[in-house]
């Protein structure tokens, strides 16, 4: 039995994956359509349902629309251009090769938030280290602020294990 089902946003693009036993309470619920179905059945006693294996969402959350970008490390990436802000190569770096630093130190009261971390490559964060940006001589390329907007990024979703049905929902590979 397959106990995966891909949730898309309204507008098909993958947002998480779920346990089928949330997507059929979605289902019920209304708040997601069936897009791609398994042929395996779920029963209960008074109904039987295919099992989904991919849904979208009619609309998004209203706390979605309404907060604006979520802080995450990953927006933090997109914000930046997955570009080191203290380097001078303006070279896009992979996610394993990047950290995020506060531009403030935490030990002098910086915050984790949108206006005081930026994406440094391992080499600079650990260069800059727990000082200032005085202190270090190390000053970010664009003072750090709250995207209006990121990229896109879903659920990273290897084509070779996915199931057949969600393959035409994942977006191309270069």
């Amino acid at each position: 039995m397959s106990t995966r089902t891909l949730l898309l946003t309204p507008w098909y693009m993958p947002k998480t994956v779920l346990h089928w036993q949330d997507a059929i309470k979605m289902i019920y619920e209304g708040t997601v359509d069936v897009v791609a179905s398994y042929d395996e059945e779920a029963r209960s006693p008074s109904v039987t349902w295919k099992m989904p294996a991919v849904v979208r969402l009619k609309r998004l959350p209203k706390r979605e629309m309404r907060n604006g970008v979520r802080f995450s490390r990953a927006n933090v990436y997109a914000r930046d251009g997955y570009c080191c802000q203290y380097c001078q190569t303006p070279r896009k770096l992979p996610m394993s090769e990047l950290t995020y630093d506060h531009v403030v130190p935490k030990s002098a009261g910086g915050r984790r938030a949108w206006d005081n971390i930026v994406t440094a490559c391992k080499a600079c964060n650990s260069r800059k280290a727990d000082m200032t940006c005085d202190a270090s001589g190390m000053w970010p390329r664009r003072p750090p602020r709250q995207p209006k907007s990121v990229p896109y990024t879903g659920p990273i979703i290897d084509p070779g294990s996915a199931p057949a049905e969600w393959l035409s929902f994942l977006p191309a590979t270069a």
